[in-house]
């Protein structure tokens, strides 16, 4: 996939903590951290949209602790 392709996101620090996003459709979202570019985690913003939801009420906080 191409650098222009990705957009790097807006909530990311300088230096190498990024996130990247891709949405080459609307049916695909593809995201990769610059620490490892060639792993890409492949969803479609329905997936997404839950995901960010849960973690913004705070449902993930505490799935490590079982």
């Amino acid at each position: 996939m191409a650098t222009r392709d990705w957009q790097k996101s807006s909530y990311s620090s300088a230096g190498n903590a990024c996130l990247y996003v891709s949405a080459p459709d609307s049916a695909t979202i593809r995201l990769r951290e610059s620490d490892e570019p060639e792993t890409i985690l492949t969803t479609n913003p329905t997936a997404l949209r839950a995901l960010i939801r849960s973690a913004k009420t705070g449902q993930l906080d505490h799935l490590g602790e079982r």
